[in-house]
């Protein structure tokens, strides 16, 4: 059926307008996979959309103006022109997808086809027990190759003696006093808070033996020595200086001897602690003026043996220590007691070990085995020299047996006691 002009022109366009909205419609749907609707992409496709629905409804309004006659035409021909539209945009599509889908080359290929094992797969237990033995050996090497390497502490006096420096004593460790300690730290600090002095709970074990065979050495070496003043010194903290200068007293009190202990480590000394008595009128009191020189000397427990504990922690005990206060206590010490032991902080830390070893006649330097290096003693030994003191020798402190148990020194081979009766 002829239509006039008029409502051919407004058919043309309506099919026109429903083709671009179609081919909006497969736009969107591709466009929605990589852009939001607030891209400008997204923005322009649906202005245009908006545009062509716009224009569309003023051409159906123009349809509606005509007879009833030809609306019907109208409608009938544009759906069936649509509808030919759509069909040859998705026979396009399909086209397009077959092109692209037969010049793809896939990235997987089969190699080798599976084969499926007759017998049951299960660990190879003998291999992996084995395999595990031999990384634990090579582990172990490791660690023995890393420890050898970055731990250069003396192993052997002979290791002091190659160089020169006297060993007066090795002391094994007393497992008997380490298992009997109640160790408190403190800021740091090691503390014995209550602990038995092992000359006196076990005067048999061998870390005594030792320290009474570093009094006889040390009743020859004092012969010669301008006072009877003995200083311990160590080489770094937490060596086990105050054990070895305790005892030493201990011992030697045993001897009827008079001895005097003062604990000139005002920073952290903890004999009064480990001797059971108080920390008053100390010696930072007596260095300041406000303790009596004659009284200041407390008994312990021991017969013979006299202590001066440090005192309060005063701002300055080098300052103190060089006061002619000190002096005077070394005289007046030296005068009433056969022997003054004095302890001493470490000389790797502070001066104050050079400060009183102008005072003393003897001046002995205790090492911890396995823990001081030899560059380590002998830097403190030449601290000593610099100020014009001689250090008689070394103490080598807490010796204990190694896995190999190729050095023991004496003490643990030669054990001598007496038969139960």
């Amino acid at each position: 059926m002829d239509l006039p002009l008029e409502a051919k022109a407004v058919l043309d366009s309506m099919v026109n307008i429903d083709a671009q909205l179609n081919e909006l419609t497969f736009k969107e749907a591709e466009i929605s996979k990589l852009f939001t609707k607030a891209h400008p992409a997204y923005r322009t496709l649906l202005e245009k959309r908006q545009a062509l629905e716009d224009e569309k409804s003023k051409l159906n309004g123009r349809v509606t103006a005509m007879p009833k006659t030809q609306q019907e035409i109208v409608r009938l021909t544009r759906d069936v022109e649509s509808g030919q539209q759509v069909y040859m945009q998705l026979l396009n599509k399909q086209q397009e997808l077959k092109i692209t889908e037969a010049s793809t080359v896939g990235d997987v290929r089969i190699v080798d086809p599976a084969i499926a094992q007759p017998g049951v797969l299960k660990p190879k237990t003998a291999l992996i027990i084995l395999g595990s033995i031999i990384l634990c050996l090579m582990l172990s090497v490791v660690g023995v190759l890393l420890r050898s390497l970055f731990n250069r502490g003396i192993e052997s006096p002979l290791a002091l003696e190659e160089h020169g420096i006297s060993v007066y004593a090795s002391i094994p460790l007393s497992e008997w006093q380490k298992a009997r300690d109640n160790v408190q730290t403190i800021k740091g600090v090691k503390r014995y808070k209550q602990s038995q002095l092992l000359a006196v709970g076990n005067p048999t074990d061998l870390a005594i033996e030792a320290v009474r065979s570093l009094r006889t050495s040390l009743h020859f070496a004092m012969m010669q020595a301008r006072n009877n003043v003995l200083m311990l010194t160590g080489v770094s903290p937490s060596i086990g200086k105050t054990f070895v200068c305790a005892n030493l007293a201990a011992v030697i009190s045993q001897t009827n001897k008079r001895v005097l202990l003062i604990d000139c480590d005002m920073r952290k000394g903890y004999t009064h602690e480990l001797l059971g008595t108080n920390n008053v009128n100390g010696l930072s009191e007596i260095l300041i003026g406000k303790g009596d020189i004659s009284s200041s000397a407390k008994p312990t427990s021991i017969p013979h043996f006299d202590l001066i504990p440090r005192g309060q922690v005063p701002p300055n005990p080098s300052e103190l220590l060089m006061s002619e206060r000190f002096g005077e206590l070394i005289a007046w010490a030296s005068s009433h007691y056969d022997l003054v032991l004095i302890d001493t902080p470490p000389i790797l830390a502070v001066t104050d070990a050079a400060i009183v070893g102008r005072h003393v006649g003897t001046t002995l330097m205790v090492a911890r085995y396995a823990v001081n290096t030899l560059k380590e003693v002998e830097t403190s030994l030449s601290r000593f020299e610099q100020n014009g003191i001689q250090v008689k020798g070394v103490i080598l402190n807490s010796i204990f047996r190694r896995a190999s148990g190729y050095q023991d020194y004496g003490y643990y081979e030669y054990e001598y006691t007496s038969d139960a009766k």
